[in-house]
């Protein structure tokens, strides 16, 4: 029986310090081998979300830029 997916994050934000937390358990080489599979998929998971976020947001620059991006100007 498998368990239920976690519930996705509440912003970009949260998933980057879920994300964080997570790479920090797993580097710690302290987790039993099922939790870090386990934590091995949330993080793809939080991942995913955050691509998903930031694709989103690249696109609706886009759109208010006329679909063109503008070179940015050092000052």
């Amino acid at each position: 029986m498998s368990k239920p997916p976690l519930a996705p994050p509440a912003s970009y934000e949260a998933a980057m310090e879920e994300l964080e937390q997570l790479t920090g358990r797993i580097e710690s080489g302290q987790l039993p081998l099922e939790q870090l599979l386990a934590g091995y998929e949330r993080g793809a998971e939080l991942l995913k979300f955050c691509r998903d976020k930031l694709q989103a947001v690249e696109e609706q620059i886009k759109v208010l830029d006329a679909g063109v991006l503008k070179p940015w100007a050092s000052e």
